[in-house]
């Protein structure tokens, strides 16, 4: 069998466009249309309802898929050992797909970016902003080979994980805000607006759900998909939010934002998650080494 017709499949049930799936792979439309007609005829079953929202794959693709993952994880493993695991520079090479929430994205990996086209300039490092929600499913579906989970625990069976650090956090305000350097308790927090990280970020949603048990009102909350958005809305004396110290490190530095001393909530932890079935390559196994490396371990 051609392991390309198995390769449009997966990206088809993937994307569930057929349109996507060519931009993907960088084929004709037709020839994705072409591709999957003739793995049906050979496997002698339709793998794709084709509805007004897109290709839904049927029973039978769905059964098919986690098979034809399997056969294309070992095209890969072949392929590595024929070219005898290294590229052209002696050292991995090829494309790695990093998961990664925001904070990480523009506090820790600019760092191991930066490395690894030193060490490993043969690896084009693909990163994909994501919750933890969302990488979890890019690890199952193939479209991530790591990411990197603000979890307290990573409880999937199908997934391992390793810790690599603690980040720690921090209450911010505007500097001329009357909680500025100051300690308070829930009460006293529970009675201002608070700009959050979108649901599925693990330190805000348990913020959240710490004020909401603080009884009276229920708090004013914002959420945001960007960081940079609730920096911007603190550091104009809106309110107050709970992010990352290294997210902020330069703004407390500069004055622009400053720490309220709340109460106390753990630092949380960076794992380093992976999917158990799905091989790592080289140039995967590369890029995990340069993060537990340069990720500091923190407190």
């Amino acid at each position: 069998m051609d392991t390309r017709l198995l390769r449009t499949f997966a990206a088809l049930a993937r994307t569930g466009s057929f349109t996507a799936t060519a931009a993907e792979l960088h084929l004709a439309q037709s020839t994705v249309t072409v591709q999957v007609r003739t793995l049906e005829r050979e496997l002698g079953t339709r793998l794709f309802d084709r509805m007004s929202t897109g290709a839904v794959p049927t029973s039978a693709g769905r059964r098919l898929l986690t098979e034809a993952e399997d056969v294309l994880d070992a095209e890969a493993r072949l392929r590595a050992a024929a070219a005898g695991v290294a590229g052209t520079h002696g050292t991995p090479e090829g494309q790695v797909a990093l998961g990664a929430g925001e904070s990480l994205c523009a506090s820790r990996l600019p760092r191991v970016i930066a490395s690894l086209a030193r060490s490993h300039p043969g690896i084009e490092l693909n990163l994909h902003p994501a919750g933890s929600a969302a990488a979890i499913e890019g690890l199952r579906a193939g479209r991530l080979d790591l990411a990197l989970l603000l979890e307290q625990q990573v409880d999937h069976a199908d997934l391992s994980a390793r810790l690599l650090a603690r980040e720690p956090l921090v209450y911010l305000s505007a500097p001329d805000h009357p909680f500025a350097g100051r300690t308070v308790g829930w009460a006293e927090l529970a009675r201002q607006n608070f700009f959050v990280h979108e649901e599925g970020c693990t330190y805000s949603d348990h913020l959240v759900r710490t004020l909401r048990t603080v009884p009276g009102p229920p708090p004013r909350l914002t959420r945001f998909g960007s960081i940079e958005a609730a920096r911007s809305c603190v550091a104009a004396g809106l309110g107050l939010t709970l992010l990352p110290r290294a997210t902020v490190e330069r703004q407390l530095a500069e004055g622009a934002l400053a720490e309220v001393h709340g109460p106390e909530i753990p630092p949380v932890p960076v794992q380093l998650t992976r999917a158990r079935r799905r091989w790592t390559s080289p140039a995967a196994q590369a890029v995990a080494t340069e993060l537990a490396r340069l990720i500091p371990p923190g407190d």
